[in-house]
């Protein structure tokens, strides 16, 4: 037997506006409707589930447990239907898409660039739309449907029920330094040079983690002298110009090492190597030109190991 829902669409998307204006007057000005409209589309709306979704107050209105509940439904709701839209536009001008894909700055420079040109030769132009962000901000990204895919470090810790996690490659930890520091051998420990000043990480992300677990292997604390940096790009910058040091996956550093301007050290305490890949929504199929990435990504970077 088919169910059917009781929930009207339209009232659905009545909610949202309120839940994101803070109030039915608020939610009527954005919808361009009259007010006694969208308190009856909500009206309707809490009779049909028979629960009450807000909590009237003279400043606005606060979302009770169930409203709680049901705004996440309706703003995956929203951006189900604006995905739709966008995919009928674009397929009209011959593009695929859209792909929208959020990740942290390591993991999205050690992956994508490598599988976006065969991304693009099997499915031809794509509108794709690249943003970095923390760990914690891309599973609720993940969630509103407002990303695709998440690219991480994964293997850290167990995403959250509603979140898979799939890993593609490994890439080693190295100490890398500029030209200010040719005397360092090939090969240190991290107690060799704690001493010396740092870039490293500032928030408290997977990678963070997994670089303090580096000197905690070491026995030795996590240095003094250090500049705290999220900026992949700018830390880089200040290691090749000055005598700051870091510790950064082989991958990351790449070009700067290909052309010699930064130089990778193996340490001794990386006996753990940087897990990558993605996070997408558990249980949901992926839109058409994610998971042609997806499968792109497993013919091509299965991890070893």
């Amino acid at each position: 037997m088919e169910y059917r829902s009781t929930i009207d669409p339209r009232a659905l998307l009545t909610f949202r506006a309120v839940c994101r204006e803070g109030s039915i007057s608020g939610a009527a000005r954005a919808l361009n409707v009259a007010q006694p409209s969208a308190s009856a589309a909500i009206a309707l709306l809490e009779a049909r589930l028979g629960v009450q979704l807000f909590e009237r107050h003279q400043t606005g209105v606060r979302l009770t447990a169930a409203g709680r509940l049901l705004a996440e439904r309706a703003e995956a709701m929203s951006q189900t239907l604006l995905a739709a839209e966008q995919e009928l536009h674009n397929l009209g001008r011959g593009v695929a898409g859209p792909l929208r894909i959020g990740g942290t700055p390591g993991a999205l420079v050690s992956l994508l660039p490598f599988v976006l040109p065969r991304l693009e030769s099997e499915i031809g132009p794509c509108a794709l739309s690249v943003v970095e962000r923390p760990d914690a901000a891309l599973i609720e990204l993940l969630r509103r449907r407002e990303i695709d895919l998440a690219f991480v470090t994964t293997e850290i810790e167990s995403p959250p029920d509603d979140i898979a996690e799939h890993t593609f490659a490994r890439d080693p930890f190295a100490l890398i330094v500029g030209r200010h520091h040719a005397a360092l051998p090939s090969t240190v420990s991290l107690r060799d040079v704690a001493g010396l000043s740092w870039v490293l990480p500032e928030a408290q992300g997977a990678f963070r983690r997994q670089v303090d677990a580096l000197f905690l292997s070491a026995e030795v604390p996590v240095p003094e002298n250090v500049v705290r940096c999220d900026s992949l790009l700018t830390t880089k910058a200040i290691v090749r110009l000055g005598e700051r040091i870091t510790v950064l996956p082989r991958q990351v550093a790449a070009s700067e090492l290909s052309i010699g301007v930064l130089r990778a050290i193996t340490l001794r305490e990386a006996v753990f190597q940087r897990n990558i890949g993605v996070r997408y929504r558990a249980g949901e199929p992926l839109p058409p030109a994610a998971s042609a990435l997806f499968a792109i990504l497993e013919q091509h970077h299965a991890p070893s190991t």
